[in-house]
Formats: C-alpha cells, sequence, structure tokens
C-alpha cells in the first residue's frame, strides 16, 4: 500500500512536470535567465483554465472523500501500511521540509542563480500566494469538522502542511521553468516528502494531503495571474523624467495572512 500512495504522489509531480522528460542534468545550472518584471503581465495572461484542472481535481477528491465509503476505505488502508503495520516514533521533519522549496529560490539569488523575477517582485507574490492558501485553509479546517487518525483535533481537512508546501514548490517552479525543470522537480519532491511524513506522523488522511497540494498550488497561479493587477495599483512606476532627475522609486506592500491559528501582515519595503 505504501508503494501506491508513492505511486499517485510521484504521478501528481510528473504531471505538472512534463518537461522533465528531457534528459539534461547538465542543464541544472544553465547561464542564468533574467526577465523584466513588467512581461510578468504577458505571461499572466497565458494561463489558461487547463492549468488550473489538476490541482481542482485534487480538491474536488479530498471534498468527495469525506462522504465516500470507498476513498475513506483507502484512507484506512493507506494508514493501516503506514503507521499501525510498522509502529515507529514521529518525524518532525515535516515542520520544516515545508518552507524548503520556497528558501530555495532566495538561496539559489544569492548565490547568483538568477530565477524569472526579481526579489520585490517575487517576495509579493510569495507572500500574497501564502495569505491566500492560508486563508482558504484555515476557513476550510473551522467550516468542515474532520478527525485527525491520531485523535489530536477536528481539524485535519486539509492538510496546512501540505498547503504550504506545495506553495512553495509552484513558487520554485515558477521562478525557474526557464532555467531548468530539475528545480521544479525537486521542489515538488520536498512537497511530496512533507505529505507524506504528514501519514507517516499520523496526522492526515491520504485524501486531506490531496485538496492541501491543490489549494497550495492553485494560491500560487492565482498569486502570478493577479501580481500585474496588484503591482498596477501598490507599485509607482518609474517615469522617464523621475530617471533624469535621479529620483528614488520607493514603496510598502503590506499583506495579510492567517494560517495555523496565527495571524499577522507580511511587509516589504523597497526601493530603487
Amino acid at each position: 500500500m505504501p508503494q501506491k500512495c508513492w505511486l499517485l504522489l510521484l504521478c501528481l509531480a510528473s504531471t505538472l512536470h512534463p518537461a522533465a522528460q528531457q534528459d539534461s542534468v547538465s542543464a541544472i545550472f544553465p547561464k542564468p535567465v533574467g526577465k523584466p518584471a513588467v512581461k510578468m503581465e504577458k505571461e499572466a495572461n497565458k494561463l489558461t483554465v487547463c492549468s488550473f484542472v489538476l490541482p481542482s481535481a485534487l480538491i474536488a477528491y479530498g471534498v468527495v472523500a469525506l462522504h465516500n465509503p470507498s476513498l475513506q476505505s483507502l484512507d484506512r488502508h493507506i494508514r493501516q501500511a503506514v503507521w499501525l503495520d510498522r509502529p515507529h516514533g514521529q518525524l518532525p521533519l515535516d515542520n520544516y521540509l515545508q518552507y524548503a522549496p520556497g528558501a530555495a529560490v532566495y538561496l539559489f539569488n544569492v548565490v547568483g542563480i538568477q530565477g524569472k523575477n526579481n526579489f520585490r517582485d517575487r517576495t509579493i507574490v510569495y507572500l500574497a500566494a501564502n495569505a491566500m492558501m492560508g486563508i482558504t485553509i484555515e476557513v476550510l479546517k473551522h467550516a468542515i469538522p474532520a478527525e485527525r487518525p491520531d485523535g489530536s483535533g477536528n481539524d485535519g481537512f486539509p492538510s496546512g502542511h501540505t498547503g504550504t508546501a506545495f506553495v512553495a514548490a509552484e513558487f520554485l517552479r515558477q521562478e525557474y521553468e526557464e532555467v531548468s525543470p530539475w528545480y521544479g522537480i525537486g521542489g515538488y519532491a520536498a512537497a511530496i516528502a512533507t505529505g507524506y511524513l504528514r501519514l507517516y506522523n499520523d496526522k492526515h488522511w491520504f485524501s486531506e494531503l490531496l485538496p492541501g497540494a491543490g489549494i497550495g498550488i492553485l494560491s500560487t497561479k492565482a498569486a502570478y495571474w493577479i501580481y500585474p493587477a496588484i503591482r498596477r495599483r501598490l507599485v509607482r512606476t518609474k517615469k522617464a523624467g523621475d530617471i533624469n532627475r535621479g529620483r528614488r522609486d520607493t514603496g510598502l506592500v503590506a499583506l495579510p495572512f492567517y494560517h495555523s491559528g496565527t495571524a499577522g501582515v507580511s511587509v516589504d519595503y523597497f526601493f530603487h
């Protein structure tokens, strides 16, 4: 049964990364690709309905599983194979691994491997994606009582750790998809591992992981789609006259977030 679980998760990764079929290990560190932020608007217009089908299907699976005996039976079989048949202690690595793909974006930039967007633009997108994901998941957790397999609470649906991990994985993929597909593959591998660890630690049913992943992916895609509009409203675009006069553009962006019972505001200050 664990093999079936892994196969389902790996199918998700391979579907999201068709470019992974390219045999290009040497392309992991190609010539850095830089792109003006203004091109984000053109890229947002390229998004199609098809790009939202898979994450929507993951969410639909979780919703259907809430009242479907067959899918609930699959949940129990997977738990039996992962947890009950092989008793073990918990491994809290998932608490940290969920953030790894997002952190990698900034680490790669520090070491000189440039992604799609500059620090300001990618940070606003990442904060917006996490805000949308966090709010959506917290609303669902309060609206749909779902007991965790270990009995530690009734807020199991959907998985917040998995949502956070897949926000970060899609963020890494978006930023580095034109550099090499292997960056995105690595990010999704970390997200899948996070989901599996939630099963390994007996914190979630399998059907609770899939909607968390779908919400995370959709949130990041939506953030990239709406960011041009946010940028037009919150960021003052430099004018040629300002450059000639030596003026500097500055700005402050504040985005609210709510996740795992914690609310706050993320603030990003930038200048040119």
